[in-house]
């Protein structure tokens, strides 16, 4: 059983050598008990490719997620800035399809 999950999503891009990668790691249950750090990598846009290690101790796991981070920080990947999501107005509450309601 997990204690704690561990998800991670960075990203290089440099425009001048046209490049935009990604790469995501997480630390996930398996099925059978086991827990298994999943890597996927590749172009931004694209599915990229995907690997899979199973360990019979989280501890394990958790030490490959930590030496994987530390080179991807070392060759410049960074976590994805916050998207930030413009406010929507609100319709009054006296509004029904935009039409007022009459008092």
């Amino acid at each position: 059983m997990i204690v704690q999950p561990y998800h991670l999503y960075v990203e290089r891009v440099v425009p001048e050598k046209n490049m935009a990668r990604f790469y995501a790691l997480a630390v996930q249950p398996t099925l059978f008990g086991e827990v298994s750090l999943v890597r996927s990598w590749g172009r931004i846009g694209t599915h990229g490719q995907r690997k899979v290690d199973v360990f019979n101790e989280e501890k394990h796991a958790v030490g490959l997620f930590l030496e994987l981070l530390r080179k991807k920080r070392k060759r410049g990947y960074r976590p994805k800035p916050p998207v930030e999501i413009p406010q929507i107005p609100h319709a009054s509450s006296q509004c029904v399809n935009d039409k007022a309601l009459p008092s």
